[in-house]
């Protein structure tokens, strides 16, 4: 879908602002006449803020995604395991109700899928209900007599944090995603082969998930990544930002409740790599846009410029400049795997 923004009217509009007012945002009335104003955008970045969404005032089909999804409450509709997965904050608040009770739910990422199945049939045998993994009203109103404790970080989370502790691998020989981001242009063209070419001088099998003229959407390219096995997924992101940042961003997966610890460390060290090979100083943050959220292998979206900076846009304009942005991204995908395999200390 295209990006709804400021100036934008019709019936796509009014059913977004209809949805951030159920959802407590303020929208002036005359808007709702008037189309997408100040005080809509107003509101999208609002919701964009407490989603942990990129935070830009444009309803894109992240947003537009997380609008749907946030008007589901457990109960709203029995949820099983179905094609297309069910999505929602109601798929949410089951994966974390099952967490917090020793079910494992996997990752608290809104979507029902076979691991989510498989906990509610679980959950139902050991409360003694038919375990069909069908969650309708007895199974909610089940689980909520067991008043399940949600403030704690998440099974799905803790685990993955002591599978770091145990897992191993090599740069060399893993397949490894390289997602052009969204739109296409010469300088991303140009990133992404040199992102490409220097992980394969690394010794990784690195994967371009779209052709000539594609452009999925950013479910499609998470889909894309886990349909190749890979063992990471880079994505990149250029010409966005704002203007009064400056220096590379990594993002990885999280939300202020729960986040991938192996997202994380893996955004450490490229940004590390970034910050010591361009200079200047980076930043972390968590996002749970499609592509971090969908994807079954730990997933980094990186920002090399702030390119809605006039001064950093131009850099990539540069070949050198672009090389030394892919050589950081695959030297801090080598170190993120030297690091859980033990053959190198956290900090280098």
């Amino acid at each position: 879908m295209r990006s709804v923004r400021t100036g934008d009217s019709g019936p796509e509009v009014r059913d977004i602002q209809q949805r951030l007012v159920d959802l407590g945002f303020s929208v002036e009335p005359d808007e709702a006449a008037s189309g997408f104003g100040a005080s809509t955008e107003a509101a999208v970045r609002a919701f964009q803020e407490s989603r942990s969404l990129r935070v830009d005032g444009l309803v894109g089909p992240d947003t537009w995604g997380q609008l749907v999804e946030a008007g589901y409450r457990l109960g709203d509709r029995t949820l099983y395991l179905h094609a297309p997965v069910y999505r929602g904050d109601d798929v949410r608040a089951l994966q974390r109700q099952l967490n917090s009770l020793g079910f494992d739910a996997g990752r608290e990422d809104g979507l029902f899928g076979p691991g989510t199945e498989q906990a509610v049939r679980e959950f139902q045998r050991n409360v003694g209900d038919i375990p069909d993994g069908m969650v309708g009203f007895a199974t909610v109103r089940t689980l909520q007599r067991m008043r399940p404790l949600e403030d704690g970080p998440g099974r799905a989370m803790v685990r993955e944090g002591e599978e770091l502790r145990h897992r191993h691998g090599s740069l060399e020989g893993s397949i490894i995603a390289i997602d052009p981001g969204p739109g296409a242009d010469d300088a991303n063209h140009r990133l992404v082969i040199a992102l490409r070419d220097a992980l394969a001088a690394k010794g990784a099998k690195p994967e371009i998930l779209t052709g000539d003229g594609e452009d999925p959407s950013p479910s499609g390219r998470a889909r894309l990544a886990n349909e190749l096995g890979a063992v990471l997924c880079l994505s990149l992101h250029l010409g966005e930002g704002v203007s009064e940042m400056s220096g590379p961003t990594c993002s990885y997966f999280g939300s202020q409740k729960t986040h991938s610890p192996a997202g994380e460390l893996l955004a450490q060290h490229i940004l590390s790599e970034l910050e010591r090979g361009l200079g200047g100083r980076g930043r972390l943050q968590r996002l749970t846009s499609a592509m971090l959220r969908e994807t079954r292998m730990p997933a980094v979206q990186i920002e090399p410029v702030a390119g809605a900076n006039p001064q950093e846009a131009r850099l990539l304009e540069d070949d050198a400049f672009l090389a030394r942005v892919a050589d950081a991204i695959a030297t801090g995908s080598s170190r993120y795997f030297a690091v859980i395999a033990g053959t190198q200390p956290p900090e280098a």
